[in-house]
């Protein structure tokens, strides 16, 4: 019969739940929440509120989906953290209560640990490709900037993290000055389409090892709209495409630089992105371009597993069943982790 795990994902805005059968994806349903938009960002105690009206019929229709029964289930996986309290709040007492009510074990699962296990789903309507160990990735989400090694499937050390914002902050928040809707990263993408990267000069932070930081990009983009704004104030419409073209260049120019330095001190050429910002088309473009060049075997995910899903926490869920490293009924959710 295998295993199969009901995962549930519910971090940030977006209510996911997902079956996955000893590593192969059976469903993976999505409620997201257009309510943020209009805020400019995400607004928790509305993002908790939806996420107690969405979960229960995300469940059901992941199930529904998956063609699998609730005796079906052997385990419930979880996002434990990172997150949003209140968010994290819902997922977590949902899990615990359909693990106690059905007798099968709970576990807890890291979201950022998750978004990196997502190379290791399986496909059963395509042969799937996995890494090999070790492996690494670059995790670039709206929160989180790393580079992570991993060992195993459960071993992992993180090489390099942002010491201010990460990529997914500078876009966000550039696009908002530029006046792009909240989230400005895909807007971004679509206009960098039409514009020269190299129209403008935005300033790259000199970090020493494979740390990052953007909250240097983020003032210098800031000033640099200020003065021009000065001298033109339809400045940002008249070259919205060129801003957009040069950010993004910079943004990603910023990540491959360190990804490529990390794989030349590791000697790892098993290498990897995910996150959010891994659905950008410039940093997977570019990723592949530099894999050709130094001979990687790349691992990108599909777009519909760049973002919060719970398919990323039924594997990491799967291998930890493996392992029987379950948690206890008195797990509490945590913002960090």
């Amino acid at each position: 019969m295998g295993v199969t795990i009901l995962a549930i994902e519910s971090s940030c805005d977006d209510t996911s739940a997902a079956v996955i059968r000893d590593g192969y994806v059976l469903s993976n349903l999505i409620a997201g929440q257009e309510v943020h938009r209009s805020y400019g960002g995400v607004v928790p105690e509305l993002a908790s509120r939806a996420h107690q009206a969405n979960i229960v019929p995300v469940v059901d229709q992941a199930l529904r989906s998956a063609g699998v029964g609730i005796d079906e289930i052997n385990a419930v996986a979880f996002t434990r953290g990172p997150g949003l309290l209140g968010s994290l709040l819902v997922g977590t007492s949902f899990a615990k209560g359909f693990a106690l009510a059905r007798d099968i074990p709970l576990i807890e699962v890291n979201h950022l640990q998750a978004h990196v296990l997502v190379h290791f789903l399986k496909n059963k309507v395509e042969e799937s490709v996995t890494p090999q160990f070790p492996f690494l990735c670059l995790l670039v989400s709206g929160g989180h900037t790393r580079i992570i090694l991993m060992e195993s499937h459960l071993v992992m050390e993180t090489l390099g993290n942002t010491v201010d914002d990460a990529a997914g902050e500078a876009f966000d928040k550039c696009g908002k000055l530029m006046g792009l809707p909240y989230p400005a990263g895909p807007a971004i993408d679509r206009l960098a389409s039409e514009g020269d990267i190299k129209a403008f000069t935005f300033s790259k932070p000199s970090v020493p090892g494979l740390d990052f930081s953007f909250s240097g990009l983020k003032t210098n983009f800031l000033y640099f709209l200020r003065d021009r704004l000065k001298e033109d104030p339809e400045f940002i419409e008249k070259n919205k495409p060129d801003l957009c073209a040069s950010l993004q260049y910079t943004i990603v120019k910023i990540l491959i630089d360190k990804l490529v330095k990390a794989s030349i001190m590791t000697g790892i050429r098993e290498i990897g992105i995910a996150g959010g910002v891994s659905a950008n088309s410039a940093l997977r473009n570019t990723s592949m371009i530099e894999s050709r060049k130094r001979n990687w075997n790349l691992f990108i995910p599909d777009i519909s597993l760049t973002t919060d899903n719970a398919a990323m926490i039924g594997i990491t869920g799967y291998y930890k069943y493996l392992g029987n490293d379950f948690a206890g009924q008195d797990i509490a959710p945590l913002a960090r982790l």
